[in-house]
């Protein structure tokens, strides 16, 4: 068993990031915890997806000896999809940012708890 945990370190270290983030999105009240949190569970997907990409004795897929055979090289979709979710994931924080700021101004607090008591109030 404790071979197995050595051999796949980077998967082990991408579930533990993920259940921090996602206990960090599921225990805090402060709005930018929250975001905080989400961001690490995205960093620990695409660690695992980089992992899983990566092939030992594997070069990146660009043919500059000659060699045209396909065991050669990693495969690219991985890497590909790490770049489309990093680039998704900032545009997300960049919201998620501004709307808490928005909810800063308006409600004078970051707790969310805070915030549906003020939303109660102001329905009833």
């Amino acid at each position: 068993m404790g071979s197995n945990l050595l051999a796949n370190y980077g998967q082990v270290v991408s579930m533990i990031l993920f259940v921090i983030g996602f206990a960090n999105l599921l225990l805090n009240k402060n709005l930018i915890k929250k975001i905080i949190g989400l961001n690490i569970m995205d960093s620990a997907v695409y660690l695992f997806l980089a992992q899983m990409g990566y092939i030992e004795g594997r070069k990146v897929p660009i043919m500059t000896d000659g060699v045209q055979k396909f065991s050669a090289y990693i495969n690219p979709i991985p890497a590909g999809l790490v770049l489309t979710g990093i680039v998704v994931s900032v545009s997300v924080s960049a919201l998620m940012l501004s709307l808490t700021i928005r909810l800063y101004q308006r409600y004078h607090t970051l707790n969310l708890d805070e915030i549906s008591m003020i939303l109660k109030k102001e329905g009833a």
